[in-house]
């Protein structure tokens, strides 16, 4: 009849307004799981400053603050250690959480991003000063996995060229895996004799002809 077929198409529309709703909140999802995975920190840091810090790259990242923010928190943590009055403020637990976070704000606002504002002031509130550099170096972190950066650390006896630096770490490229960046750093230290010891990632490769004489002292023993 007419009204079963008028209450069979009701049903039928009803039916495809659900449908059509739940395909739009799948949707709505898969952008917001997207959009999130777009921000998320490049690798897994876990503990109380990397807390501080993975927040801080995914505001940043929203914000596409993600360099500057880095550059501001290398200037806060540079000025704690070469400044006693500044590394004392963000230290001494006599100053009021309040006081800490209204004196950040005066020093900071208008001078920095929001993101970097937040997170001071965030760890002003929470009697978190005292961990700056600590998250500082951990944002780094963050940062220099971004980038695909590897650090890597070359010590030897001597003093070594630029042309010898630069053919380690030419050597290094194909250790680090496609994409990546090795970025180097030389010490010296006279102890080890000769050869090379190298820090790549969290790999350590000792060359030097004193850990050579330490095994041979080993063998002869």
């Amino acid at each position: 009849s007419a009204k079963t077929c008028a209450h069979t198409t009701i049903m039928f529309s009803s039916s495809l307004a659900r449908a059509a709703s739940r395909s739009v909140a799948r949707a709505g999802a898969s952008r917001t799981l997207a959009v999130a995975a777009e921000h998320r920190p490049p690798v897994d840091l876990h503990g109380l400053q990397a807390r501080y810090a993975n927040a801080t790259y995914v505001a940043a990242s929203k914000s596409n603050s993600l360099e500057k923010v880095e550059g501001e928190l290398l200037a806060i943590k540079a000025t704690a250690g070469t400044s006693p009055a500044f590394a004392s403020f963000l230290e001494n637990p006599l100053i009021s959480r309040d006081d800490k976070e209204a004196q950040v704000t005066d020093m900071l606002s208008g001078k920095v991003t929001p993101v970097t504002l937040n997170l001071m002031t965030t760890l002003a509130g929470n009697a978190r000063l005292s961990e700056v550099p600590k998250i500082v170096d951990t944002y780094v972190e963050l940062m220099k996995a971004k980038r695909g950066e590897v650090e890597a650390v070359i010590i030897s006896a001597d003093k070594l060229t630029k042309a010898q630096a630069e053919a380690v770490a030419s050597a290094m490229k194909g250790q680090v895996g496609a994409g990546k960046k090795v970025v180097l750093s030389t010490k010296v230290d006279p102890t080890i004799i000769g050869g090379l010891q190298i820090q790549i990632g969290d790999q350590f490769l000792d060359l030097s002809v004193s850990s050579k004489i330490d095994a041979l002292s080993r063998t002869v023993v």
